[in-house]
């Protein structure tokens, strides 16, 4: 409407005043309800044909569109194994901060095996306070058996001294006796020797990496332990969190609840815009939205992305060939849009709807001495018939409230 009353200002208004001062023809005589066509053919047909022209001037080069919105991604709140709820320390509907507990369930279980890892390291320590008193005594045994050995080859020692002065004074059975007996002493001080050898191997090497694996163990059961407490991962808000003591959780098939990030549709909004604006479309334009959570609003944006590629074109592999016929509606062009100032969007509602205007700039070509006279002018006419669109998106934000809460029932 508002395109053909200015139309109407260049095409039927000059009409009517040739008709009326230089024809003189008047409402009512000349001019009738019946010859109003007639009178005026070539200034309605101009009018249309220029409306025409600049409603599609003003929205392939400033793009418009309705499916705008604040996307964002949820956290399920799931556990990492299964269990059944033993306490909720949220509400149905509560802030959280990051790592903050949630609710927990019930940990007999991982209770009891982490107390069996803690007695098995108990006892893997008193089996090392045993090895090293095995080693004391295996020391004394050594000292004891040495001194044994000691006195023993002495004896023989003498014996066959004087048997070598006189062999009548000792027998050669008795030197063999004591020669036996120096053996077996050697053989107990090698043993002795052996004995505390083995309690020092056993106590540097067998019952540390029995205390590392017992500590492991341990370590793996403080961690299911840990599993049955579920905290929040990230600031977020709990919307709907229904879960009560005694459900049964899975972190395959029963999720808890959801978790919705502080930041979640808080730092752009993505838009749908014409496939046939996909020319048009560049990082850097700005834009503007008004959206329904924040009436009377015109917030400014910038275009920070344009997706290369359309989701409606998107297949998934399967038992059946794709027939293009049946694909659909055709897809929007997808345009990630940011507020221009910090801030900007903070009070839209994540998931609001909202409208959004993009604007073509052509500055820096306009800034280009060679550019002609006649490309000048239409790259000025394209910058100017974006005030219209302005004005139409601001309209619509004045409009809206009262279309929803009047005219729609609401």
């Amino acid at each position: 409407m508002l395109e053909l009353l200015v139309c109407s200002l260049f095409t039927l208004f000059p009409d009517y005043l040739y008709r009326r001062y230089g024809q003189g023809k008047r409402f009512g005589h000349e001019i009738t309800f019946y010859s109003f066509w007639y009178e005026f053919r070539y200034g309605i047909t101009t009018c249309l044909m220029l409306t025409v022209g600049l409603i599609t001037v003003i929205f392939y080069f400033h793009p418009s569109t309705t499916a705008v919105t604040s996307y964002f991604r949820t956290i399920p709140i799931l556990p990492e194994t299964n269990g059944r709820v033993s306490e909720v320390l949220v509400g149905v509907t509560d802030k959280v901060e990051k790592g903050q507990p949630i609710f927990k369930l019930d940990s007999n279980d991982e209770r009891a095996a982490l107390e069996v890892a803690d007695r098995k390291i108990a006892e893997i320590d008193g089996q090392m306070a045993v090895a090293k008193a095995e080693i004391a005594g295996a020391a004394g045994q050594i000292q004891q058996a040495e001194g044994a050995l000691k006195q023993a080859v002495d004896e023989l020692a003498t014996k066959q001294e004087l048997q070598r002065r006189n062999a009548d004074v000792v027998t050669q059975r008795e030197v063999e006796r004591l020669q036996n007996i120096v053996d077996g002493r050697q053989g107990a001080v090698a043993a002795a020797v052996a004995a505390k050898e083995s309690a020092e191997k056993k106590l540097s090497t067998l019952l540390p990496a029995a205390r590392a694996s017992a500590e492991a163990a341990r370590e793996q059961a403080q961690v299911a332990l840990s599993k049955t407490v579920v905290y929040a991962g990230v600031a977020g808000y709990i919307e709907q969190f229904t879960l009560r003591i005694g459900d049964v959780v899975n972190p395959l098939m029963r999720p808890a609840g959801i978790l919705i990030p502080s930041e979640a549709g808080r730092r752009y909004l993505i838009a749908g815009f014409n496939q046939i604006e996909a020319q048009v479309m560049r990082v850097g334009m700005v834009a503007e939205v008004t959206c329904a959570s924040v009436p009377w609003t015109i917030i400014p944006l910038v275009v920070t992305d344009v997706q290369s590629f359309i989701a409606a074109g998107q297949i998934r592999t399967g038992e059946q060939l794709i027939d293009a016929a049946k694909t659909g509606a055709p897809g929007t062009l997808t345009v990630f849009l940011q507020p221009l100032f910090e801030g900007g969007i903070d009070r839209v509602t994540p998931g609001s709807s909202c409208i959004a205007n993009a604007y073509t700039n052509n500055h820096d070509r306009l800034s280009d001495p060679d550019i002609g006279f006649w490309k000048w002018l239409g790259l000025h006419v394209v910058d100017t018939v974006s005030v219209v669109h302005a004005l139409i998106l601001r309209l619509q934000a004045l409009v809206f409230p009262i279309k929803v809460l009047v005219f729609g029932g609401h």
